[in-house]
């Protein structure tokens, strides 16, 4: 087996980071495939804490080879900022270390105007939660055929002249909603100051997997956000702008679907969420405060403060069933020590009919109510532990009751954001 892919199983923000960075030791290759600098991962290594938003996790790892591939949106400026900030953390990113999808595309100044100047709109009600990074705008572009891409960069007239054109298109809607236009000739500019830097890592990323496939290097493909934030499969229209589920993995890098042989879905043992959109298990209460105080619940990139609920099962199942999810992490454990009684979602409740799926239509995923199993909690700490030996046998017995209800088992259990608080039962990368 060459191939893993890593997905968030909620909303994101599940330890996606650390897992990635400790699968990474037996990873040859790492690989980001869509998304862009909305999404966060924050690594604690050895004390000292790495937050990276565009980087695959990979790079904080000497000896590997970490790749942005074809599905992720670039902004070059931010790009550039998150290098020279882990430079000064003693992580030095060289075109040998990173390689950049050539067919990228990239995140325009206009596309953060306008995420901002819609989200300004749109009022209470009808915001989407965006983090304003102009993810979305990009990807629309990208769809329309009309994107900026990374090869663009060395063919200065094309640049030009996709950037004119950017600028009559979305000039105009900006004004309207009283924003302040762009000169195309000053992004023309600064983006064509920021080419010296950005080329060097430029590369056929397709060719460059295919090799290393070929060669038998294990090859670690890293998600961004979680499955319910799938702009097919999440709860649309609150979901980013790409598909985060492991099907886009091939897609989103050039590998074919069977350069991918096990997929490792993350969850939390509670759930959250940032931004809008329905959460049925979501606990707007003292609940619901102290797991997000004992969590640390804060966006790695925008510091929002992050909703929280129970375990969700019912979503947990889904995304495992829509994403071809093998086994599971699962991740803050200890969080729930000394909690005297924990609920597990087993269902949903809608107008009168219990059901076992989130369904599609805005209004219902509003509506459903969760049903709760009861289960005790544990007094000893988890925290820390690097085995099952050292877990409590109420903690033991909360986890078996996961896997029975999400019909998969638990291949890692985190205890800590430390790398080394990890307990491995198995080994994606084994044959």
């Amino acid at each position: 087996m060459t191939g893993v892919a890593v997905v968030g199983a909620q909303w994101g923000d599940e330890g996606k980071g650390k897992v990635v960075d400790w699968l990474s030791s037996r990873a040859d290759v790492v690989v980001r495939f869509q998304g862009g600098h909305n999404a966060g991962h924050t690594l604690v290594i050895d004390g000292q804490v790495f937050k990276l938003s565009l980087l695959p996790s990979g790079i904080v790892r000497p000896g590997k080879v970490s790749i942005l591939g074809n599905g992720v949106v670039i902004d070059p400026k931010a790009l550039l900022e998150e290098i020279d900030r882990i430079a000064g953390q003693g992580i030095h990113v060289t075109p040998e270390t990173l390689l950049v999808a050539e067919n990228a595309a990239m995140i325009m100044p206009f596309h953060g105007a306008l995420d901002r100047a819609r989200e300004g709109a749109a009022g209470k009600e009808g915001r989407l939660g965006t983090t304003g990074r102009g993810i979305g705008p990009a990807y629309e572009d990208k769809v329309a055929r009309r994107a900026v891409r990374i090869c663009d960069l060395a063919d200065p007239p094309v640049l030009a002249d996709k950037i004119r054109r950017l600028a009559a298109l979305h000039n105009p809607v900006l004004q309207a909603f009283g924003g302040d236009p762009l000169d195309p000739d000053a992004v023309t500019r600064d983006l064509t100051a920021l080419a010296d830097r950005i080329l060097p890592f430029a590369t056929v990323v397709w060719e460059r997997l295919d090799t290393y496939r070929r060669a038998g290097k294990r090859i670690l493909f890293e998600g961004a956000q979680g499955a319910m934030l799938d702009v097919d499969h999440g709860t649309y229209p609150f979901v980013t702008s790409s598909n985060t589920i492991a099907g886009n993995a091939a897609c989103g890098s050039g590998v074919g679907p069977g350069g991918i042989g096990y997929v490792l879905g993350i969850t939390k043992a509670y759930t959250t969420r940032v931004g809008e959109g329905p959460f049925p298990t979501e606990q707007d209460n003292a609940i619901g405060r102290e797991l997000g105080e004992r969590g640390n619940e804060f966006g790695t990139v925008t510091r929002r403060p992050r909703r929280c609920g129970w375990f969700d099962a019912v979503m947990v199942r889904q995304a495992l069933k829509t994403g071809g999810i093998d086994g599971i992490v699962l991740t803050k454990l200890d969080v729930l020590d000394g909690m005297t009684e924990l609920k597990i979602c087993t269902a949903y409740r809608h107008r009168g009919t219990e059901i076992h799926h989130l369904p599609a239509s805005q209004s219902a995923q509003a509506e459903v109510e969760p049903v709760y199993d009861t289960v005790e909690g544990w007094q000893d700490s988890t925290k820390g532990a690097r085995s099952w030996a050292q877990l409590p046998a109420t903690a033991i017995k909360y986890i078996r009751r996961i896997e029975e209800l999400i019909e998969a088992p638990v291949a890692i259990l985190s205890t800590s954001p430390e790398r080394e608080d990890t307990i491995l039962v198995l080994d994606p990368f084994a044959n």
